[in-house]
């Protein structure tokens, strides 16, 4: 990596992988590199990005606790996909859809999904979970017999789990969705804004999520439906799915708002305006 970055002369380098690619390995980049970047909306352990330039991402307390480590960190938000817009024109067969993780550091979201799995005896309800490997092992024949009983998903969500999407089939599912569930990761606090948000309403399906903190244009009510309990969940879905035109309408100004809000050409600017003054 070290030499394709010489030998293309990079000036600016903005890292996706911080973890994997520290302090250390900043330190060793040739010399016509500039300036450094790189993503991080997460807490990290002990990860040392210091030598970063500035350390970007979209979750404020996050951000927070990168400079209580001594990284100059500043907001930056994740951009649709100009390719979205192909998607989502057509009849959504799909009542619900949920992409996404399921490992011990969602027990959250597995409440939620249990419970909105219920109505899958009335509605189309589909689950594409990226199991973790503990999950996957503790629903094998040889994890029947370990104690690994907490690991299992619960019959409700196992029954109706599909395999994890990404891509463009991801879009596809999403465009056929009426409603896109959310649950933010255990570790994000009341930071809200994963990139599910930004898929869901970039397809023009209603987001559905927990209560927290959103960015701009983001607004329970308005634009998305948010929840404060695996219950409440299900009440706003059923509700939202009874009144359906109604929650069209909202779907689509939610994703006329994002269309403009966080396009790729005004994320573009932002990261220019970052780079001129960092």
């Amino acid at each position: 990596m070290l030499a394709q970055i010489e030998h293309h002369r990079t000036e600016i380098f903005y890292n996706l992988d911080p973890v994997r690619y520290p302090s250390a390995f900043v330190g060793k980049l040739p010399g016509c590199v500039r300036k450094t970047f790189c993503w991080r909306a997460a807490p990290s352990g002990n990860a040392d990005l210091t030598a970063y330039g500035a350390v970007l991402g979209n979750f404020p307390s996050i951000l927070e606790s990168w400079r209580r480590m001594g990284c100059r960190a500043e907001l930056f938000f994740p951009a649709l996909d100009p390719v979205m817009d192909e998607y989502g024109h057509g009849d959504r067969p799909i009542d619900v859809l949920f992409v996404g993780g399921y490992s011990r550091h969602h027990t959250a979201r597995a409440k939620v999904l249990e419970q909105v799995a219920s109505l899958a005896g009335s509605r189309r309800i589909v689950y594409c979970l990226d199991a973790s490997r503990l999950t996957l092992l503790a629903e094998s024949a040889i994890g029947a017999w370990l104690p690994l009983r907490k690991h299992r998903r619960p019959d409700a969500i196992a029954g109706i789990a599909k395999p994890p999407v990404f891509g463009r089939e991801l879009y596809e599912l999403i465009g056929s969705s009426k409603i896109v569930l959310n649950g933010a990761i255990d570790m994000a606090g009341t930071d809200r804004g994963n990139m599910r948000c930004f898929e869901a309403m970039g397809c023009g399906a209603l987001l559905a999520s927990d209560a927290g903190g959103y960015p701009d244009g983001m607004q329970p009510g308005v634009t998305i439906e948010t929840y404060d309990s695996p219950e409440q969940a299900t009440e706003i879905i059923s509700s939202c799915l009874q009144q359906w035109p109604e929650s069209a309408e909202m779907a689509g100004r939610g994703r006329n708002l994002v269309s403009q809000a966080y396009s790729k050409a005004s994320q573009w600017k932002h990261f220019a305006d970052l780079v001129a003054r960092i």
